[in-house]
This record gives C-alpha cells, sequence and structure tokens, in this order.
C-alpha cells in the first residue's frame, strides 16, 4: 500500500535535517488501522525518504511551530539508516544501519508502515533474543542481537521501582534459554536474583561459596589484612609482601613453579603466616621497630577467630581447590544451569570489595591463562555497579575497581563480556560507561545521570534519550551495537517464578493483616544472631 506524504525534507545536515509535516495529512493518518501509521508525525516516531532505489528511515527528534506556514509543523529528525525497495510491495528490506546517500530539500517524507518496522528490527543473520515489543506499534517485536550485545559489553541503568532488576532477569533469561550451556557468573549485592534463576542457575552464599582465601593477590591481601595509612603502611606492606611469599612457598606446588611470585594462585596455610610474621619478628634487633609485625599478626588472629569470615579464611579452604572452584563458579559445564548468582548480601560489608574483586579477576585471569584452548567466553554482571566501579581514585575497594574497569578496557580481546546494572551512572568511573557497546536505559530520575548517559550513548539515538525521564515501568530505550538501530522498548512480562525477589511491599495490603507476629521475631532474631539469612 501506497501513502500519501506526510510532509518535505526542508534542510539537511549531516546526521540529521528538518523536515516540513503537513498537519493534514498528518490527521488523516491518525485514524489508520496501522497502530505505526496513525502515530506518524509524533516525537518519537519514524518516517520514511526514498533515494534512488532505497529508503532512507529518520526518527523524530522535536515538533515547533513553522512561523512560515500555519499548515505545517516544523520536525528536527536523525537519519537511523536506509533499506531497499520491495519490487513487488515497495516495502523496506535489507534494512542497515547508516547512510550512503542523504535526500535533498524537498524529498517527500512518508510514514513508516508497522511491516517496514518489523524489517527494521529483525535480526537478519544475526541470532537474536526477543525482549518486547517496539513502542507505538502493535506487535513489532524488539530483539536483540546476543553476539553484539555480550562482545562488546552491556550497562543497563534506571532509578530504583523502574523495573531494573526484573529487566535483568528478562534479558539473562532469554540468553540462557538460548544458550543453556553458556557461562554467566553475576555478583548479586542483595540477594534478590537466587529466586530467580531457581530452575537453569546456581546460587552461591556466605553459606556455600567457599572462597579460598589463598586466591587473593597481593594488592587483595593488603586491603584485607593492612589497617594503617601513611609510613606505617608502606612498612607494613613490605613486611606482608616478604612473609606471604615465604608462606605461599612453603607448599609442595611451589617445586614446580620457576618463579614463585606474591600474587601466584598457591595455597598457604594461615597457621604458616602467622608463624612466619612471629619467626621474622624474633630475628628483629633491639633497635628495630617491631610495630609493623605485630599489627599484622593483630589483624591476622581477628580475621581467624571472627566466624563471619568463615566462608573464606577457613583452615578448611587450604586444599589446591582451584580447578573445582573455576569449574563450579563458571559452570564448566554448565549442566543446563548456565547462571552462577553470587548472594554477597551475607559478605561482612568491609571484605565486600575483596571478595567480588576477586571473583572477577578469576574471570578475567582464566580467559587470559586459556587463550590457547578451546574458547569459553564468560559473561559476568554486577548488579549496584557503582558501588564497585567508582569515580573516587581513593579510599577502600581500589582493587575490585581496578580489575573491572582492565575488563572493561580489555576483556573483549579474551572472551569475557562485563555487564553493569546501576541506578547512579554518574557515579561509575570516568570512561567505563563508554566502553559499553549497547546501553539498556530505563526510567532516570536524575538530570545528572540523564545527561551523564547522553554523553555515553550514539549520536543518533539522541532523539530517544530526550525520552528517559518520560519512560514508563517496564519501557527502555536501547541504543548500540545489541540492536539494529536505537529503539524504544516495552518489555515482555517475565513469569512469577523467574523475577527477583525486588517487588515494592504492598503496604495497603500487608497493614490490614495481624497474626504470627511472636513467630517472626523469634525466627528473625535467630538467624540474626547466627548469621544465617
Amino acid at each position: 500500500m501506497e501513502f500519501q506524504p506526510l510532509g518535505v525534507v526542508s534542510d539537511i545536515s549531516g546526521g540529521s535535517a528538518r523536515i516540513l509535516i503537513d498537519i493534514g495529512a498528518m490527521e488523516t493518518m491518525s485514524s489508520d488501522d496501522d497502530p505505526a501509521i496513525a502515530m506518524a508525525g509524533h516525537v518519537g516516531s519514524r518516517v520514511k525518504m526514498r533515494i534512488g532505489k532505497s529508503w532512507v528511515v529518520a526518527n523524530i527528534r522535536t515538533l515547533a511551530i513553522d512561523a512560515s506556514s500555519a499548515r505545517h509543523i516544523a520536525a528536527e529528525v536523525d537519519f537511523l539508516g536506509e533499506g531497499e525497495q520491495e519490487l513487488l510491495t515497495g516495502r523496506l528490506c535489507r534494512f542497515r544501519r547508516g547512510v550512503t546517500r542523504f535526500p535533498v530539500p524537498g524529498t517527500n517524507v512518508f510514514p513508516v508502515a508497522e511491516a517496514d518496522l518489523i524489517a527494521i528490527y529483525a535480526g537478519h543473520e544475526a541470532v537474536c533474543v526477543e525482549i518486547g515489543t517496539v513502542y507505538g506499534t502493535g506487535s513489532t517485536r524488539a530483539a536483540l542481537q546476543v553476539d553484539s550485545f555480550l562482545g562488546r559489553h552491556f550497562a543497563l541503568l534506571g532509578s530504583t521501582g523502574t523495573g531494573k532488576s526484573t529487566a535483568a532477569a528478562l534479558i539473562l533469561h532469554r540468553i540462557c534459554d538460548l544458550s543453556p550451556q553458556g557461562h554467566v557468573v553475576m555478583i548479586d549485592p542483595h540477594g534478590e536474583y537466587g529466586a530467580a534463576f531457581t530452575e537453569n542457575g546456581q546460587c552461591f552464599n556466605a553459606n556455600n561459596l567457599e572462597l579460598p582465601y589463598w586466591l587473593m593477590n597481593f594488592e587483595e591481601h593488603c586491603e584485607v589484612f593492612i589497617t594503617s595509612q601513611g609510613a606505617e603502611r608502606a612498612q607494613d606492606l613490605d613486611v606482608l609482601a616478604r612473609c606471604l611469599l615465604a608462606a605461599r612457598s612453603r607448599n609442595r606446588l611451589a617445586e614446580g613453579i620457576g618463579k614463585m611470585t606474591v600474587d601466584a594462585p598457591v595455597p598457604y596455610l594461615l597457621s604458616d603466616l602467622s608463624t612466619i610474621i612471629q619467626n621474622e619478628m624474633g630475628k628483629l634487633d633491639k633497635g628495630t621497630n617491631s610495630l609493623p609485625y605485630l599489627r599484622l599478626k593483630t589483624r591476622l588472629d581477628e580475621i581467624k577467630g571472627d566466624p563471619r569470615y568463615g566462608f573464606m579464611f577457613s583452615g578448611m579452604l587450604v586444599a589446591d581447590s582451584l580447578p573445582a572452584f573455576l569449574a563450579k563458579i563458571f559452570r564448566l559445564p554448565a549442566g543446563g544451569k548456565p547462571i552462577s548468582v553470587i548472594d554477597v548480601s551475607g559478605v561482612p560489608s568491609e571484605i565486600t570489595h575483596v571478595v567480588v574483586s576477586v571473583l572477577a579477576r578469576l574471570v578475567f585471569d582464566f580467559a587470559v591463562w586459556s587463550r590457547g584452548e578451546e574458547q569459553r567466553p564468560i559473561l559476568l554482571v554486577c548488579e549496584e555497579a557503582h558501588r564497585y566501579i567508582p569515580n573516587s581514585t581513593t579510599g577502600a575497594g581500589q582493587s575490585v575497581r581496578k580489575i573491572l574497569e582492565r575488563i572493561a578496557k580489555e576483556g573483549r580481546k579474551y572472551g569475557v563480556s562485563l555487564g553493569l546494572i546501576t541506578q547512579r551512572p554518574s557515579d561509575l568511573a570516568e570512561g567505563v560507561l563508554s566502553q559499553c557497546g549497547t546501553i539498556v536505559s530505563m526510567r532516570l530520575n536524575n538530570d545528572h545521570d540523564q545527561q551523564f548517559v547522553k554523553a555515553a550513548m550514539p549520536e543518533g539515538s539522541r532523539g530517544f534519550l530526550d525520552a528517559i525521564p518520560a519512560l514508563r515501568n517496564r519501557e527502555c530505550i536501547i541504543a548500540g551495537e545489541g540492536v539494529a538501530i536505537p529503539v524504544r522498548v516495552t518489555l515482555d512480562t517475565l513469569e512469577e517464578n523467574r523475577r527477583p525477589a525486588s517487588a515494592d511491599p504492598q503496604f495497603t495490603s500487608l497493614w490490614r493483616k495481624t497474626g504470627g507476629e511472636e513467630a517472626i521475631i523469634d525466627r528473625t532474631v535467630s538467624r540474626w544472631r547466627n548469621g544465617g539469612r
């Protein structure tokens, strides 16, 4: 079906144009049965222009009254891409991003029908997963191109309460359903995703993680064991480096290592480290300062005696369990459960960043040292990413910031994909968001966050970004490598048993119920005292 022109091109620049929309034509189309045609001329709708045998597609970004004509509306549009024209139907086909020939002033502008949108948003030859419906259409499905989405990293952004956690679960479920032998590691700081992946994932927490302390490198050891500052810190670093290397060297595995380093993941006994510190202190001359040794030994004894650290600093974790730990956490083999959810909500807050650092570094180091093997790409997903990649380069947690920044910059070369989920993108380290090839943005209420995201988004998505403050719950803007062109999506409803435990409490209904409060308090206090959850 050939539609009448919606308007004409008025002005042209490199990536955008100004068009004049005929108000009469726009009103006529508003009653069309095709929802995409009915929306023609509105902000966020698509239009097309014929250039030879091709169609150039653009997105309407702004509307304004045309001062020179009462019958027209002036609109700014951003070019999205171009497609060929089917000989029989005249519709779009073989759509691709980018424009090779631009229209000239006077070129007619036509509405984009839903059949055209299906051709635009179809994944073509790429492997895709469908996650929702394109905004302004009845049934056009929005698809993510999985290899591009994961291969260039992604970020999922949105204010609290916009459906961010459910959106993350939806995307991961679609990918895991497509690839049941995948390898996904998710850092879950609130313990909400375990409920979402009971069927196709494995959940680990402080009770069953069994993360060996000797997997820490020297920098991570320092963050746990050294609490001093200034000149005292430098002394403590030197003592810890010598004693830790000596403790690692006592393991029989050290005999087969040509040059042992303080970072090598070789098991050692905490008691050996304590004994070496004690022996080194005994060798000191009378005038030598023994405080660095005393500080280290005191801190080591504190860690060993604190049951909260038992998941990591237990004497039971001294065996060489690295191969088994990697197989367990990285899902090698997946066995139909491709995702590991690492619930760190029960981990003491003062070492949470160290635990995340160790896990992230293991992902990266495994990818680096397995380059000669058949590749097993791993996706690392960080919820509340602004905690671990802050824009501050001082204070605690620098080891995790460094490794996640390195994965963002270099991970693609080694088959490591990074997914960042955050409600405060402006708190992320500078440059990290720009390393994410695909950005999925839900509603952001903070103006500073909006500007931060706009600066990281591709140029052609400007018109979509203006809608970020006006998005409804379960709506998002997706731009970048993972989609054919920037798109506004209404996300699918996820099945109840696949949703994270992040729903808002229903105060009005819950506050009408009573009974059982004494038992609730007793069970809660018991878990509280025992450190259980």
